[in-house]
């Protein structure tokens, strides 16, 4: 797999990030929207890039099978960690799968999903479409593939609420910033984002 480039960023990840109010309530808020979509329970959802869960393992509590894949070793001790606080019923709905998301149609070996995520992810890749190959190609006929990735038309927001008015000037023409981990990250547009999926046979129905 190479060297892990999350190590170093795990525990800040899953018990730093998605512990704050913010992670609790975009986790809430995301799940809430991903139930008026998802097809009932038990339907197969694959979690690509899924970290340490947090967004996978409430879909297993709701009888979603879920495969969260991720290729940091680091992310997936987290995530066996939190599993194991899951009742019997939970983890027995759980897989998980070490590999990269470029890989992910033979990590899964060929395995159609009736959900695909893929939360968090873009942002971290300056060309996405690779990924999203793979994530097209793993939903299966009908299926559903969910994006969650920075807005390049709102990334003034941030600077701008925490008073940083020079920085929400000039983010107004960025597509680039640090984010709350201290990593780079990019930002997507929502007509091109859509665009990329339609050309892969995927066609937006939500935003």
């Amino acid at each position: 797999m190479g060297e892990d480039s999350w190590a170093g960023l795990a525990d800040q990840f899953a018990d730093g990030a998605y512990a704050t109010v913010k992670g609790l309530v975009r986790t809430y808020v995301v799940h809430q929207q991903l139930l008026e979509h998802l097809p009932a329970p038990p339907a197969a959802v694959l979690d690509v890039g899924g970290g340490a869960g947090h967004q996978s393992f409430p879909l297993a509590r709701a009888g979603y099978q879920v495969t969260l894949l991720d290729p940091s070793a680091a992310m997936l001790d987290k995530a066996r960690q939190r599993l194991q606080r899951l009742p019997d019923e939970v983890r027995s709905r759980v897989r998980l799968v070490q590999a990269d998301g470029h890989e992910a149609d033979e990590a899964v070996s060929g395995q159609r999903f009736d959900a695909v995520l893929c939360h968090g992810v873009l942002g971290y890749l300056e060309q996405p479409e690779p990924l999203l190959d793979q994530l097209c190609r793993c939903a299966a006929a009908g299926g559903i593939v969910s994006i969650l990735t920075g807005n390049a038309n709102a990334m003034a927001v941030r600077p701008a609420l925490e008073q940083r008015w020079d920085d929400a000037l000039a983010a107004f023409d960025a597509r680039h910033e640090i984010g709350v981990l201290g990593v780079p990250t990019r930002a997507d547009s929502l007509e091109e984002l859509s665009e990329q999926l339609r050309s892969r046979g995927v066609e937006p129905v939500s935003w």
